[in-house]
């Protein structure tokens, strides 16, 4: 799977994130998506162009609660493709399959339907934001678990210096927008 998005995804997405300082608590820097996702047209083309980097290389899309939801299910439609929700403990009907993992203070648990990932079929995890890395490893061991493939982690932004990336490591991870 390739590694790069164009420039004109890229661009369009830088474009449209706003930095919001001192939110949620003073000393933090916020991404704000929803400049992006609030202009249609800017929408529309990036999804179009995420449809067109994932071609022909995958056979569903897994959106992480919630605002994964927000661009898994165009980016599913525009593609003609399933979308499967993985989301927080005890929002999906059973049966499910969770999976525990740690965050930096305290633990967490994601769960998803394994009957709505077909065997072998090629998933592509996505989020706004990649930081520590828990919820989309978690994501990965839910797909794997119901039978599917982790074709690719896409990630509209990737905070750096939080060390998701390494603590996916063999993992395709590809972000739209990288922050230190």
């Amino acid at each position: 799977m390739s590694t790069a998005f164009s420039s004109q995804l890229v661009e369009l997405a830088a474009s449209r994130v706003r930095e919001r300082e001192n939110f949620p608590a003073p000393g933090v820097i916020f991404r704000d998506i929803t400049p992006l996702i609030a202009d249609g047209e800017a929408f529309h083309l990036f999804i179009d162009e995420l449809a067109r980097h994932y071609e022909g290389k995958i056979d569903a899309v897994a959106g992480l609660e919630s605002r994964g939801f927000i661009l898994s299910a165009p980016l599913a439609y525009a593609m003609g493709l399933g979308m499967v929700t993985i989301r927080k403990a005890g929002r999906l009907p059973g049966p499910v399959i969770g999976v525990d993992y740690e965050l930096e203070y305290g633990s967490a648990r994601m769960e998803v339907q394994p009957f709505n990932i077909e065997d072998g079929q090629r998933v592509l995890i996505i989020d706004d934001v990649l930081a520590t890395g828990g919820t989309a490893n978690a994501a990965c061991e839910l797909v794997e678990s119901s039978g599917g493939i982790v074709a690719g982690l896409c990630m509209l932004i990737e905070l750096a210096g939080m060390g998701g990336r390494e603590r996916l490591a063999g993992r395709q991870v590809e972000a739209v927008l990288t922050f230190d």
